[in-house]
Parts: structure tokens; C-alpha cells; sequence
């Protein structure tokens, strides 16, 4: 999201080049470039102690399975904000948490932290924010995730890193 005024004093930028980044919004009142900025999210594939992974659907999108995603909160770290996305919306406690590797999502200019949480396996205690909520094989899940999504790139590359670590 790139800036219309000085977050600091309220100005109008102006266009000035600065150093590798080229032109950009910058404040010649505070003397400062205003880099454009985007949101910060998770994304966490549940796994469960005998790897089922739980899988949820939202927003009445009844036909498509997603996995657990939220925004991070001021004062939250990445790992932080997976325990509490996860005890929020399917009312599992996480026992580990592991980074997986990070997803630009352009339409909502989010980056997106991905992470596999481990739980033990439970019934689900749904939020509001959640419609259903499943556990599936791994080979169920590679199946109902949408394609060239993000949920399926984060579980492509779970199973791929959880499969050279055992090799």
C-alpha cells in the first residue's frame, strides 16, 4: 500500500529517488522515504500426532477447504499469533510449531508467514469465523484444497520438507 500522506506530519509526499529502491513516496517535510507497506499474516496447516491435517471451510464458501490464517497483532510474534489463530477457530491446543516458508498473496498485498502446527487429535471447537472443520488423510487433503492456492503450496511444501527429513 504505498502512502498519499505523511503518516507523521500529514503532508503530501513528493516523488524522489532513493538509492537502490528508485522513485518512491517520500516526506520533504520529515526528510523521510514512506516505503509502501503490506499486512502481515499466517497461514497454518494443522497436523495432527497421527498426520491428519484439519482443514476448515469459512464464510459460507461450503465447497472449498482452506487452512487456519489470521492477522498478526501488534506486540504478537509470528508463532504467537499460531497458537491463539488455532485455539480461536478450531479449539485446538498447539504442542509445536513449525515455520514452513512465506506466500505473497497480491490480491489482498498480504504476506502470508506459513507455518504446520502440531496438535494432538480432538474435536473441533468452531468459532463463529468457522463454518466446518475436518481432518483428512494427506492424500484427502492435496484432494478438497483449491488449486494453485496458497493452503495447497503451504501442504505441498509440509509434506515435501516432512518427507527430506525423514530421508
Amino acid at each position: 500500500m504505498e502512502f498519499h500522506y505523511c503518516a507523521a506530519c500529514g503532508s503530501k509526499p513528493i516523488r524522489k529517488i532513493i538509492g537502490d529502491e528508485g522513485e518512491m513516496a517520500y516526506c520533504d517535510t520529515c526528510k523521510i522515504p514512506l516505503f509502501p507497506y503490506f499486512y502481515t499474516c499466517i497461514i497454518t496447516l494443522v497436523v495432527s500426532e497421527t498426520n491428519e491435517f484439519a482443514l476448515i471451510q469459512q464464510y459460507g464458501i461450503n465447497d472449498r477447504f482452506i487452512c487456519v490464517a489470521g492477522y498478526i497483532k501488534a506486540g504478537e510474534t509470528a508463532e504467537e499469533t499460531v497458537e491463539r489463530e488455532v485455539g480461536e477457530e478450531v479449539g485446538l491446543n498447539t504442542h509445536g510449531v513449525q515455520y514452513v516458508g512465506s506466500y505473497y498473496l497480491g490480491r489482498k498485498d498480504q504476506l502470508m508467514l506459513g507455518f504446520a502446527a502440531k496438535v494432538d487429535k480432538a474435536d473441533f471447537k468452531l468459532s463463529g469465523e468457522v463454518d466446518k472443520a475436518c481432518w483428512f488423510t494427506e492424500e484427502e487433503a492435496e484432494k478438497v484444497l483449491p488449486p494453485n492456492s496458497i493452503a495447497l503450496n503451504l501442504f505441498l511444501d509440509y509434506v515435501k520438507q516432512s518427507r527430506s527429513v525423514i530421508a
